[in-house]
């Protein structure tokens, strides 16, 4: 009698599903509605991983290009979903939605029926028919007109955007389209989001996602840039948000739509069962990491970081992403920041410089690069390595806004090893978490606890070492795939179960307070590090000093 009790209570559980569209992955969890328990995650890689030397067909690509391949997106879908669903032991018929959230921004140009343009005959070679990636940076040239050029209307969105609009968003990589391969803008009837691309494919219905719109598409008080300023940027820009933009406003955590039977068919999942609407990978691990009130500031850490807060204070904080109104939670100014390289600066380090003696070395003891690395950084004082870093490799986010901006590495001598630069590098993410942190105090916003989610929770040392720079406790998130949860507890709320993303995060959300407290003669040490990141950070960033600039002609120019 006990075991049929306890076999009626599981069959009256219900799940989400929750798919986090990664930079060179997709993951799918399973998660149990009543108290957000995780109960199996798949991971699926994509086969084209990201495209920033040649097209699959060997054409090659210049500089800064980053693209994608759709098909990989729906390949998540096939793969993921089902091996999660399948690990879980969850029935399909107890799923009740289903939650995505992507990268951003990451947009692709299709036709009218949703057909990518790199899927059509005789596209395949053309690198604007692909998605471009969040951190395709070649737009740079026509960032900087949109932003001058706002600056000299006086558009009162630009102060929305810390006073500069980035490379990385819609408006951007739109003329970039338009003004290097215009046949393709021509063919292009919508120019999409990839959040909003793949809640189209799932449901059969296109809506603009609030998140997306209001931090990349610079949609602000109901509105878009207008025809007049789009039409003084480029006369055949005109038109651009009237005929290949603007959409629908869907709210998030609202449904989209229902699963269609193709998609039911790609996941296992049931028919017309809810679809969310799409979301943006960091803003929905803010509501899965506790960060509902305000200054509670989530950075997911990964290859790049996205810093997330939620305020009841709206100011012009220089050099953020953008602030949207409700843009995260409903009732409050949801702030963005970011640093354009993390992960992948680490990444970068043991690809090129990582000795075979110390491959042997971390072999023989059972450690990967990184945790080799990472045991011998850990037994330095601060500042016993001698160096000082900026974190640019992939450009800046913020606070500079500019992806032309180049890596820096300081007090190289013949007695430096790698793991003095693995920790300088290391360090150098701190601190440039520390700008945004103070660049958001400074403009009156305060920021009263920092959270921190993503893989790299998982390596103590930089978690100390974030502790220590920003002099902050940090909290982490108790989710190994805090965007994966988020979408999924989106996916709850749209499905019914809860009537707001708050009432999901106090039954579903994760996180453990104050897990890395600062040492005090740590912080201090830091603190003097900071001041010569901080001199460095603006002879570099502000003006003073454009080799960074010059080196990119310069390179550009060979590379022609």
């Amino acid at each position: 009698m006990v075991d049929a009790d306890h076999k009626e209570h599981a069959d009256a559980e219900t799940y989400v599903v929750g798919v986090d569209f990664g930079t060179l992955s997709g993951r799918a969890v399973v998660v149990r509605v009543r108290d957000g328990a995780e109960l199996a995650v798949a991971e699926h890689p994509y086969t084209h991983a990201v495209l920033d030397s040649e097209l699959p067909d060997g054409t090659r690509l210049t500089p800064d290009w980053a693209l994608q391949v759709p098909s990989d997106y729906i390949d998540v879908l096939r793969t993921a979903v089902a091996e999660a669903v399948g690990r879980s032991g969850v029935q399909p018929h107890q799923v009740i939605g289903i939650g995505t959230d992507f990268t951003a921004c990451t947009v692709l140009p299709v036709r009218a029926d949703g057909m990518p343009l790199c899927e059509l005959p005789g596209l395949a070679g053309r690198p604007h028919a692909y998605p471009k990636l969040w951190r395709h940076h070649a737009a740079q040239a026509q960032a900087d007109r949109i932003t001058a050029l706002a600056e000299e209307r006086g558009e009162e969105w630009l102060a929305r955007y810390g006073g500069k609009i980035s490379s990385e968003w819609e408006f951007a990589k739109a003329l970039q389209l338009l003004e290097e391969d215009p046949e393709l803008y021509e063919l292009t009837d919508r120019w999409i989001e990839a959040a909003d691309w793949i809640v189209w494919r799932l449901c059969g219905t296109y809506l603009r996602n609030a998140c997306t719109a209001g931090y990349k598409g610079q949609f602000q008080d109901g509105a878009y840039p207008s025809r007049d300023y789009l039409a003084a940027l480029n006369p055949a820009f005109a038109d651009f948000v009237a005929d290949k933009l603007d959409r629908p406003i869907g709210e998030l955590g609202a449904p989209a739509g229902t699963l269609t039977a193709e998609a039911a068919a790609w996941t296992g999942l049931p028919e017309g069962i809810a679809v969310c609407v799409g979301n943006v990978d960091a803003h929905v691990t803010a509501p899965a990491a506790g960060a509902v009130e305000p200054g509670h500031m989530v950075a997911i850490m990964g290859t790049s970081t996205c810093h997330v807060m939620s305020s009841d204070r709206w100011a012009e904080v220089p050099g953020m992403c953008g602030v949207v109104d409700g843009g995260i939670l409903p009732g409050l100014w949801g702030y963005e920041a970011g640093q354009s390289g993390v992960g992948d600066i680490f990444g970068w380090f043991v690809r090129t410089g990582f000795p075979a003696s110390y491959a042997q070395e971390a072999a023989a003891v059972g450690r990967n690069a990184h945790e080799h690395l990472t045991a011998l950084a850990a037994g330095q004082q601060v500042g016993e390595h001698g160096l000082i870093a900026l974190d640019w490799h992939s450009g800046n986010r913020s606070v500079l806004v500019d992806h032309d901006l180049s890596g820096v590495l300081v007090g190289l001598t013949l007695s430096t090893r790698p793991e003095d630069v693995y920790r300088a590098l290391l360090e150098a993410t701190a601190f440039g978490t520390r700008t945004i942190i103070e660049a958001f105090e400074t403009a009156g916003v305060p920021v009263e606890e920092l959270i921190i989610a993503g893989g790299l929770t998982k390596n103590a040392l930089l978690m100390q070492i974030y502790a220590d720079v920003t002099r902050r406790p940090l909290g982490v998130i108790g989710s190994a795939q805090g965007p994966a949860l988020g979408a999924a507890m989106h996916a709850a709320v749209a499905a019914g179960a809860y009537p707001d993303i708050r009432a999901a995060a106090h039954a579903m959300g994760k996180v453990h307070r104050a897990v890395h407290l600062p040492d005090p003669e740590r912080a201090a040490a830091y603190d003097r590090l900071f001041a010569e990141y901080r001199l460095l950070h603006d002879y570099f960033g502000r003006g003073a000093n454009e080799v960074m600039h010059r080196l990119r002609r310069i390179r550009a120019e060979a590379s022609a």
